[in-house]
């Protein structure tokens, strides 16, 4: 009697652990998200399609423009960049209400100092994690509260500062795409 007990019990143990390893990992539950981890996401894809079709381009064509028709007069390509790291930066010093970290050269296109594309890159990805930090700061007190406008004047809101900063980076990334494609490069994002 004793052997079909210990018996039993062992088949009965051997049964529930084919069973526990079978249902696999017990599934936690995601956190719930908030409008940083949301942002938060969408920044992240953004930088990586942004960055990479930067650092795609040759450093000796970022000062590449098409000057031919309608591309008269337009922005190189480093000052494509450098343009949206300006933003991301005034964008993200709007949201966190502080003067931004670095100088920003005091108009759209950036510092004039900036111009290799090793300074530019730099400048660029060092952008996204302020703006990364910016958006980490949003939530559900502060999303809709009324602050200074970046550009002009005027108020606005974190909420749409942060659809800025997520969306104002494939304006420019199209130019950049058409840049790349005009010298021969697909552009990473489109790269089986």
């Amino acid at each position: 009697m004793k052997l079909r007990i210990g018996f039993g019990c062992v088949l009965f143990s051997l049964v529930v652990s084919v069973a526990a390893l079978a249902a696999g990992p017990q599934a936690t539950p995601e956190a719930k998200p908030t409008f940083a981890s949301a942002f938060e996401k969408q920044l992240t894809n953004t930088e990586k399609t942004v960055v990479p079709a930067a650092d795609a381009m040759p450093a000796e064509k970022f000062d590449f423009a098409p000057a031919q028709g309608e591309f008269k007069g337009v922005r190189t390509f480093g000052a494509e960049v450098k343009h949206m790291a300006v933003a991301n930066y005034a964008l993200g010093s709007a949201i966190l209400g502080e003067k931004p970290p670095v100088d920003l050269g005091g108009g759209p296109d950036g510092p004039a100092n900036i111009k290799s594309k090793t300074e530019i890159m730099k400048f660029l990805t060092d952008s996204f994690v302020y703006a990364h930090k910016a958006l980490s700061s949003i939530n559900e007190t502060n999303i809709l509260e009324p602050i200074k406008a970046p550009f002009g004047p005027g108020m606005t809101t974190r909420l749409n500062l942060a659809m800025s900063t997520t969306g104002h980076p494939f304006d420019h990334y199209g130019q950049m795409v058409v840049y790349l494609r005009m010298n021969g490069i697909i552009p990473p994002a489109s790269r089986k």
